[in-house]
């Protein structure tokens, strides 16, 4: 996914507890997949932030070129900018854009 393009908002937001546990009945369960999905998103962000860094990476000691490039400190900012992981995952959660499941409920429907 984008991420770049997400709706998510920039700041944190008060939610409906309700609303958030309406496919599991369950928010302890909500919060989990939350939280797995934000760890996901973060990781696959800080990936691709260090593949874009490590293009200007300076295998040479040249003070000046350390501080003095722009290109570097722009997408390192832009990064900064986008909104937080967990904002990103909780609106993934309310548009319905995550696939979950719980193995342990499937498992007791299937040994009754």
């Amino acid at each position: 996914m984008d991420y770049k393009k997400t709706k998510a908002a920039n700041n944190t937001i008060s939610r409906n507890v309700e609303s958030l546990s309406k496919d599991t009945a369950n928010i302890y369960e909500t919060v989990m997949i939350l939280a797995k999905r934000s760890n996901q998103i973060s990781s696959e962000l800080k990936e691709e932030l260090n593949q874009k860094l490590s293009e200007f990476a300076s295998f040479t000691d040249n003070l000046e070129e350390v501080f003095e490039n722009r290109e570097q400190i722009e997408i390192s900012k832009f990064y900064e900018r986008l909104p937080k992981a967990s904002l990103i995952a909780t609106q993934e959660f309310l548009e319905d854009a995550i696939y979950h499941r719980n193995p342990m409920k499937m498992s007791r429907s299937s040994d009754f």
